[in-house]
């Protein structure tokens, strides 16, 4: 009874994310609005509430039993009460969005007792969508999609900064090749979800919103998004922000981690 129920869950975030992302894409290179949270270090554009206050009509109507986590508002805590949640960034890589970068997605999960259980990323300036339920396959425009399989003598195509990749043995950089910056952490999971590239490494201060989906639509796909002791994460906690995260295929993992706890 579940599975149907999270499949239900997942049709109909599914069709909030596509209405979502038609908002936000009526606005992309048409220079929206823009103001600055976070003490001037976080855009936020016109876009972005448009898409959110399509997700919130349309997602609140048809759950309102479920608890509320978006990006774009306040945080009243009422969620704590809920065991269902719907976590919600309209636009993930807002910065890319307004710079005129198309690799943008509205990210939509539906989290259950602390775990994702469907997720979906829709990227409307590229024609992609990302879902999966828990108990389902990973998909991409309809088809099956898994991590990449990879050799320990590969190079390792990873999506992370320069500053944490430093931190790593010399010997064991020599084997990685970093791919140039992508602006939406969703969409870099999902990169990795869809074997495109082997892993990412996600900074501290990450948020519910802007993983909830895509852990979800990797896990499924048959990675991990991780904590430094290899343990996955919990959502729709008091704190919503996330310490260092490793995301890649078991292997990958394996050896992002063992680079982790030898420095």
């Amino acid at each position: 009874m579940e599975d149907r129920r999270w499949q239900k869950d997942l049709d109909l975030i599914r069709d909030a994310a596509r209405q979502a992302g038609e908002v936000a894409l009526g606005f992309f290179g048409q220079s929206p609005e823009v103001w600055w949270k976070n003490e001037g270090q976080s855009p936020v554009s016109a876009a972005d509430f448009a898409a959110n206050d399509r997700l919130l009509s349309v997602l609140r109507a048809a759950r309102p039993d479920y608890g509320w986590l978006s990006e774009e508002n306040d945080d009243d805590h009422a969620r704590l009460s809920a065991d269902t949640v719907f976590v919600v960034d309209p636009i993930d890589g807002t910065r890319g969005f307004i710079q005129g970068a198309t690799n943008w997605c509205v990210s939509v999960a539906v989290v259950h007792k602390g775990a994702p259980v469907a997720g979906v990323l829709f990227a409307p300036a590229l024609g992609e969508e990302f879902y999966a339920a828990i108990d389902g396959p990973a998909l991409k425009n309809g088809k099956t999609i898994s991590v990449a399989e990879h050799r320990p003598d590969d190079v390792l195509n990873i999506a992370a900064s320069a500053e944490m990749v430093n931190k790593f043995e010399p010997e064991y950089r020599k084997l990685l090749s970093r791919v140039k910056h992508v602006p939406s952490l969703a969409y870099r999971l999902a990169m990795v979800a869809d074997g495109r590239i082997d892993g990412t490494l996600v900074a501290r201060n990450s948020h519910d919103w802007d993983l909830a989906a895509a852990d979800l639509i990797l896990f499924r796909a048959g990675g991990s998004l991780v904590e430094t002791d290899g343990s996955r994460l919990v959502y729709n906690r008091e704190t919503v922000k996330h310490a260092t995260l490793f995301a890649g295929g078991e292997s990958v993992i394996k050896s992002l981690l063992r680079q982790a706890h030898s420095g």
